[in-house]
């Protein structure tokens, strides 16, 4: 995608360097930096901040951190303990379990010289697969647009809600709900993006609008409480919303309060997509509200929020008085029988075990 005429990805290697450069997603939307990634505890450092972000993007640094870990030490014990070390950076996103597997698999059978090398090799694939993906996804979901514009008697836009940030820059590039946008609108299909907030961090404030914007997407920021009231209204023609993980029954796990947005959805009729490549399916497990570990990140999300001042400083101000304690889960689960349908490469499955197997048979 592009920022401001010039195409950039959300992390890419220069020629056949150690190091990785990322868009500091920290700043956005207020400025546009980049940062350089030379370490493995520099690559842990950048998914534990959330200087990267989403699922997938997450899973392709993890992989670059990797190669850098066993560039500096390519023993078998470091092989171990820099999977490690990673996978504690988030361990929600199912993607970077996913990822680190794919790179340890690979590296383990060679020898200790050779993994460097080869683990880069292995990350850049990722990288050039996590691309080709989503564009695949985004056709798929896009597709759906086009029938609810024609079910609408093309009359509008399709109006789409979309919780947190789902674009480019939570992937290596095009993104995952916000693909499907992209791709639709590229289409010629009018469509306007509602945007949640998506407190704490306001990633739907901050990056999601940053990312419409720059691609001329109509759109407009609703606080996180709107949505029900708007589907209630008939404003909503659809939600899309994208995955840190799937069960293999189809339940979705994503960033706190799209439960709450799919159970406005169903109470109201609006359909319910999740768009997600299959690397964040976790087929280990079935029950999402039990098995799937939630992370809680710091409170101070909660009583604090950050934003611009007026002389261009951006600043941390406190909502809540001193003292007061808050609780910070970073995601929630919804059930599979809340969502509509899954958008993945391989095309739209029902969110149930059957359903994905349909899709991916050598799963089943």
């Amino acid at each position: 995608m592009k920022v401001d005429g010039v195409a950039y990805r959300s992390i890419w290697r220069e020629g056949e360097g150690t190091a990785v450069t990322v868009v500091d997603q920290t700043l956005l939307p207020h400025r546009f930096e980049t940062l350089t990634i030379s370490t493995v505890a520099e690559a842990i450092d950048a998914i534990k901040r959330m200087v990267v972000r989403g699922a997938p993007l997450i899973g392709v640094t993890g992989a670059y951190g990797y190669a850098m870990a066993l560039a500096a030490d390519p023993s078998d014990t470091n092989l171990a303990s820099a999977y490690d070390a990673l996978y504690a950076a988030r361990p929600t996103a199912v993607n970077l379990r996913w990822a680190l597997d794919i790179v340890r698999a690979e590296m383990q059978p060679l020898a200790p010289e050779a993994r460097a090398a080869a683990a880069f090799a292995t990350a850049d694939r990722l990288h050039a697969e996590d691309i080709k993906t989503n564009e695949t996804m985004a056709a798929h979901g896009a597709a759906l647009i086009r029938e609810i514009w024609e079910e609408k008697g093309r009359s509008g836009p399709v109006n789409i809600l979309t919780h947190c940030n789902t674009g480019w820059i939570a992937c290596v590039d095009w993104g995952t709900a916000l693909g499907v946008v992209y791709h639709a609108h590229d289409q010629g299909i009018p469509v306007h993006v509602y945007v949640d907030e998506t407190r704490p961090r306001n990633q739907g404030a901050s990056l999601t609008t940053w990312e419409l914007g720059a691609h001329g997407v109509p759109h407009t920021l609703i606080a996180d409480n709107a949505g029900g009231h708007l589907m209630q209204h008939g404003a909503v023609d659809v939600c899309l919303v994208g995955a840190d993980r799937v069960t293999a029954n189809g339940d979705a796990c994503n960033k706190i309060g799209t439960y709450l947005k799919a159970l406005a959805a169903h109470d109201n009729e609006v359909p319910f997509y999740v768009v997600l490549p299959s690397s964040t399916i976790d087929w280990r497990i079935g029950d999402g509200v039990a098995e799937i570990e939630i992370e809680e990140r710091a409170p101070d999300e909660v009583t604090h929020i950050a934003g611009i001042a007026g002389d261009g400083t951006i600043v941390k101000v406190r909502l809540a008085p001193k003292g007061t304690k808050a609780a910070n889960p970073a995601f929630d689960v919804t059930p599979a029988r809340l969502v509509t349908g899954l958008v993945t490469e391989r095309g739209v499955a029902k969110a149930s075990r059957e359903g994905l197997a349909a899709l991916f048979p050598e799963r089943g």
